[in-house]
């Protein structure tokens, strides 16, 4: 495979344009995702001294609903990537595939983890070349081996690109925070759309190279 291209500038100039377009759609999904896992996480507060295992599985259930509600939320910027129109009923569409995604989350994990304690260096690496299982795993329904596999195939040559854009991406995300919190309601969904472009992008490169 060659070296992989993409545009910091053109990625994240399509997620702010998409945020602008559809910006109180956003504001509430984003709403409706932490109320999906702050419900049950509240009820389980509420039983948490007086019926302990009842708070465990309330927790339970927000863990998993937040899972499935992000999926949610990468099948949603993959729709916009795709030109499609938002819907509400994306956040738990993608829930027959939650084994697949929670497997591949540890495994990534795992490997992160292996890669910070082996001198920090190549956990980076790693994270940065496992960084699209789930949109593998949500886009194409891959289980979790092979959608690591095929990230670290489409970001091979990538990596310090995707490095400088990670870091971005973060200030953008730190910028929201800092602006009172309700600055997220912007820089979630542009980092997000633009991640997803990002996929795109790489993921077509590789079509056309094993086409070539």
């Amino acid at each position: 495979m060659g070296v992989a291209k993409f545009s910091m500038g053109d990625e994240l100039g399509f997620g702010w344009n998409t945020m602008k377009s559809n910006f109180w759609f956003f504001v509430g999904f984003l709403i409706l995702m932490g109320l999906v896992y702050w419900i049950p996480g509240a009820i389980a507060s509420f039983f948490e001294r007086s019926a302990p295992f009842l708070s465990g599985l309330f927790n339970l259930v927000a863990w998993v609903l937040y899972m499935i509600a992000s999926m949610g939320l990468v099948k949603l910027a993959l729709g916009y990537c795709d030109s499609k129109k938002g819907e509400f009923s994306y956040l738990f569409s993608s829930y027959r595939l939650f084994f697949k995604y929670f497997f591949g989350s540890l495994l990534y994990g795992l490997i992160v983890l292996g890669g910070l304690i082996l001198f920090i260096i190549p956990g980076i690496i790693w994270a940065i070349m496992f960084q699209f299982f789930p949109y593998f795993v949500v886009d194409k329904g891959l289980g979790p081996i092979e959608a690591l596999k095929k990230s670290a195939a489409i970001t091979a040559g990538a990596k310090w690109t995707l490095f400088l854009f990670g870091i971005l991406a973060c200030l953008i995300n730190l910028l929201g925070a800092l602006c009172l919190m309700v600055g997220l309601f912007v820089t979630i969904p542009l980092t997000l759309v633009a991640y997803a472009a990002v996929y795109r992008k790489l993921l077509n490169q590789a079509k056309v190279t094993e086409t070539a």
